[in-house]
C-alpha cells in the first residue's frame, strides 16, 4: 500500500462560502451575489453550514453539492475501482483503460518495471474473510503469487506480440494490476463516499484511498470536515 497516491487536481477555491451563498439564496429575497461584500468569511461560513444546516443530522444537504473536488489517484487496484463504483455515488471517473495502455505489462515481463509496480498484492499479514475467519498470508504464498504475476505478464507480451488485441490479452492479467484515475467529488458525494468505504468493513485497499484523501478534505473544509469526524466518520452510517 506505500505505493498509493492521492493528489489534488483542482477544488472550488472558497466552497464553504459557496455552500452559504447557496443557503443564503434558498430564503433570502435579494440577490446574493450583490451582497458578496457581506458574505462571512470563509472561517464563519464554515460555522454557519454546521450549526444551520448539519448538526442535529437536519439532512439538508443540497447547498453542499455545488463545491467540487478533483483527485488523481494513482497505484490502486483494480478492485479498488470495482468498489469505489458501487452504490449510487454521485461522481465522476476517468479511469486509466487496458485497451490503450498495457506497455506497463510489457515493461514487467522484461524487467524493466518491477513486478509489483504494475500488480497489487497484499503485504505479508494476519488478516479475516467475510466471516471473520482468520488466516495467515506468508511471504512464502506472497513469493509464489509475484512468480504468478510474472509469468502472466510475460504471456500479456506474448499475446500482444503474436497479434492479439489488448483487450482480448488482458482477460488471462491477475485481477488486482494496478490502475490511476482521475474522480471528482462535490462536497456531499464525497461525505457519501466516505460513509461507504471509510468504515473498518470496507475493503483494506478502499479504506486507505479515503485515509490518503482525508488530508486534502479537511484542508479544504476544515469546519464541515471536523463535524464529519465528530458525528458520522466510520460510524457506518447510511450516506446524505
Amino acid at each position: 500500500m506505500d505505493k498509493f497516491r492521492v493528489e489534488v487536481i483542482s477544488k472550488t477555491s472558497n466552497p464553504q462560502q459557496v455552500i452559504y451563498a447557496a443557503l443564503h439564496q434558498d430564503y433570502s429575497e435579494g440577490f446574493v451575489f450583490d451582497e458578496r461584500d457581506l458574505w462571512p468569511s470563509e472561517a464563519d461560513c464554515g460555522e454557519i453550514i454546521v450549526k444551520r444546516l448539519l448538526a442535529g443530522e437536519r439532512g439538508h444537504y443540497g447547498p453542499l453539492e455545488h463545491p467540487q473536488i478533483v483527485f488523481n489517484c494513482g497505484y490502486f487496484p483494480h478492485s479498488v475501482m470495482q468498489q469505489a463504483r458501487t452504490h449510487r455515488i454521485s461522481v465522476s471517473f476517468d479511469v486509466q483503460s487496458l485497451r490503450y495502455t498495457g506497455i506497463r505489462f510489457m515493461d514487467a515481463a522484461v524487467g524493466k518495471k518491477d513486478i509489483e509496480e504494475v500488480f497489487y498484492l497484499r503485504p505479508v499479514g494476519y488478516y479475516t474473510d467475510r466471516e471473520g475467519k482468520k488466516y495467515y498470508y506468508s511471504s512464502e504464498q506472497r513469493e509464489e503469487d509475484l512468480k504468478w504475476c510474472l509469468e502472466a505478464a510475460k504471456r500479456y507480451k506474448t499475446d500482444i506480440e503474436a497479434g492479439m488485441s489488448e483487450e482480448h490479452a488482458r482477460g488471462k492479467l491477475p485481477f488486482d494490476y494496478r490502475q490511476h484515475f482521475i474522480v471528482s467529488f462535490n462536497l456531499r458525494s464525497f461525505l457519501h463516499f466516505c460513509d461507504l468505504r471509510n468504515k473498518k468493513n470496507a475493503q483494506l485497499e478502499i479504506q486507505k484511498l479515503c485515509e490518503l484523501m482525508w488530508p486534502h478534505f479537511e484542508e479544504w473544509t476544515p469546519a464541515i470536515a471536523d463535524w464529519y469526524k465528530t458525528t458520522r466518520l466510520g460510524k457506518a452510517k447510511l450516506s446524505p
